[in-house]
């Protein structure tokens, strides 16, 4: 497992030595990573492998058991969500959490509206958000309710919203899911725009890779609970190699070697630490080695056969 552990970095946030449990669960043991002002950070992961509950932990939806927080240098903790805003963090779930029967303008505005002589001044909250949606390229109707739109639409308008809050920490749960293409790529155009004054950084979880060839220049993977990895991206991949071979050459190779596996009728494949080539190649000469894609190191360390022990850090 690869940690940053260069204390010198300028982090905003960092977590250490997070636990969690749910009843007859371990939902996260010893998790840790930290995020850099002006960084886009993914959050990866497969389904369940404990994304959404180190984001509901930093966002004070869920108490952990163990660990610490620091912002900006200062230990915190965050027990409700209202907390988690007051220190400059916001969060938009995967399950959109607006008021379907208020209207697009009243959704960004909530809680914070402009005020003229006293009253709710509603042309500047119209006015504003129809600037801000443009920067989204959504030209809606903002004085309509929000159940009017697609869930597509209203992702893209509370993401738009929490952007709006200048929060130090913009916390995304799976941004793109639902959203097409086109959609995606203005997503990831405005993070980048979000983060250029090094004062704003994103942390954001997905399981869709190709967002991280766009957005992300750090990721931390966690599985079943447990990081497997915090660091720079590229590190990432090259950190793995893919080894292919005959149907017979598997079970040759060292189990304390082989990362995880696939077999199929022909052969099979299998993920080994870039360090470790040289104990295969001792044993198994001619097999074919690649780069390990993220999809790769992701469809490997979760399958049936891998070796889940993460004493290899």
């Amino acid at each position: 497992m690869k940690e940053d552990t260069d204390l010198d970095q300028n982090y905003l946030l960092v977590m250490e030595h997070i636990d969690k449990q749910f009843p007859g669960v371990v939902a996260l043991k010893d998790v840790h990573f930290n995020l850099k002002s002006g960084e886009i950070h993914a959050l990866l992961g497969e389904n369940g492998a404990g994304k959404s509950t180190l984001i509901k932990v930093l966002t004070g939806v869920e108490h952990m058991d163990g660990g610490s927080v620091t912002l900006e240098g200062q230990s915190i903790s965050i027990r409700t969500p209202l907390e988690a805003q007051k220190h400059g963090i916001s969060t938009v779930y995967q399950e959109v959490n607006l008021c379907p029967d208020l209207t697009v303008a009243e959704n960004i505005f909530v809680g914070r509206e402009p005020r003229k002589l006293g009253m709710i001044d509603w042309k500047t909250i119209n006015r504003k958000s129809k600037e801000l949606l443009k920067r989204f390229d959504l030209d809606i109707d903002v004085t309509a309710r929000l159940d009017h739109y697609s869930v597509a639409v209203q992702q893209m308008i509370a993401i738009a919203r929490a952007v709006d809050i200048q929060a130090k920490v913009l916390i995304l749960d799976e941004p793109t899911s639902g959203l097409d293409v086109l959609a995606r790529d203005e997503l990831m155009d405005i993070l980048h725009a979000y983060i250029e004054d090094d004062e704003h950084s994103v942390l954001f979880s997905t399981h869709i890779t190709a967002d991280l060839e766009r957005a992300a220049d750090f990721i931390t993977y966690i599985t079943d609970g447990r990081l497997y990895y915090t660091g720079p991206k590229d590190e990432f991949e090259e950190s793995f190699r893919l080894i292919k071979g005959g149907p017979d050459e598997l079970a040759q190779l060292p189990a304390d070697v082989v990362l995880g596996s696939h077999t199929y009728a022909t052969g099979f494949d299998a993920l080994v630490r870039s360090d470790r080539l040289d104990a295969v190649a001792s044993v198994v000469s001619g097999l074919v080695v690649e780069s390990a894609s993220i999809d790769d190191i992701i469809r490997l360390t979760n399958a049936h056969d891998s070796n889940r022990d993460l004493s290899g850090r």
